[in-house]
């Protein structure tokens, strides 16, 4: 009896602490089907009449080149980034190089530094380089931002592999390239996956950068929500509209590498 008690009283913390979380995000999708005066009003309006108006002065304001551009900046990053970390994780793991630890320690240093602190130097550089305003660049400055991250989650999850299985590949005269693509991906494929949505997401939301490098030609989501916060006032249920499209792709990505995902952050937690 006690134990069913509680049972019962974690489920019931469990589920007030997720409706908590989700809360935010329902009224924000709630407050997009509103009306202005609805949705500003205090006491707020439980009930109202839903409306898609909002929705069509989204589209109307041109959403999609700035859905596009985050698509092009979050998607080339994120494959540059597990192309370019699963070859450094498997050297500092499955062969370790020398001084491995300051490696590591390196890779996430470069982590510690604020973004503001980087932002002047990087302005300067990418507007001697005639690449304000560019779309590549900031694919070159989201690969660089998730790359360290990137690399110490796939090394955690390559240190998951067992060594009996490289050792068999290389006997039956496989090479490192094949070895990696045939034998460790496979098995690290949730890993891979986690570490290529986390790094995603990280990419799709970014918006310090994003503001202070481009402009109307890269623009990406971020950067169109601004739009709504103006000297003319708050548009709340425009901006809640907006912000429901922009979350949907990485909702929907997440929702689809759902399975991997949860297997993915859960390699490495137990040996």
């Amino acid at each position: 009896m006690k134990r069913s008690g509680a049972t019962a009283v974690w489920t019931v913390v469990a589920w007030a602490v997720g409706i908590a979380f989700v809360f935010p995000v329902l009224w924000m999708v709630l407050t997009g089907f509103k009306q202005e005066q609805d949705a500003a009003s205090n006491p707020p309006t439980w009930l109202f009449t839903p409306t898609f108006d909002q929705y069509r002065q989204v589209f109307g304001r041109n959403i999609t080149p700035f859905l596009l551009n985050s698509f092009m900046a979050s998607g080339f990053s994120t494959v540059l980034v597990v192309a370019l970390a699963t070859p450094a994780a498997y050297a500092l793991s499955m062969r370790p190089v020398g001084k491995w630890r300051d490696v590591l320690f390196f890779f996430i240093s470069t982590k510690m530094l604020p973004a503001v602190a980087a932002l002047l130097p990087i302005y300067l550089l990418v507007k001697e380089l005639g690449m304000l305003d560019n779309i590549w660049t900031m694919v070159i400055l989201y690969t660089s931002m998730n790359l360290p991250l990137a690399v110490w989650m796939m090394r955690s999850f390559l240190l998951e592999v067992p060594k009996e299985i490289i050792e068999a590949a290389s006997v039956d005269g496989a090479g490192l390239g094949l070895t990696i693509r045939k034998v460790i991906l496979p098995i690290v494929s949730p890993g891979l996956a986690a570490t290529a949505l986390i790094c995603f997401i990280f990419a799709w939301n970014e918006f310090f950068f994003a503001v202070n490098l481009t402009a109307t030609n890269a623009g990406t989501s971020p950067i169109f929500l601004v739009g709504f916060i103006s000297s003319e006032g708050l548009f709340l249920a425009r901006l809640s509209a907006a912000a429901t499209l922009v979350s949907l792709p990485v909702l929907i990505a997440g929702w689809l590498a759902q399975n991997k995902l949860v297997r993915g952050l859960s390699m490495g937690a137990v040996k």
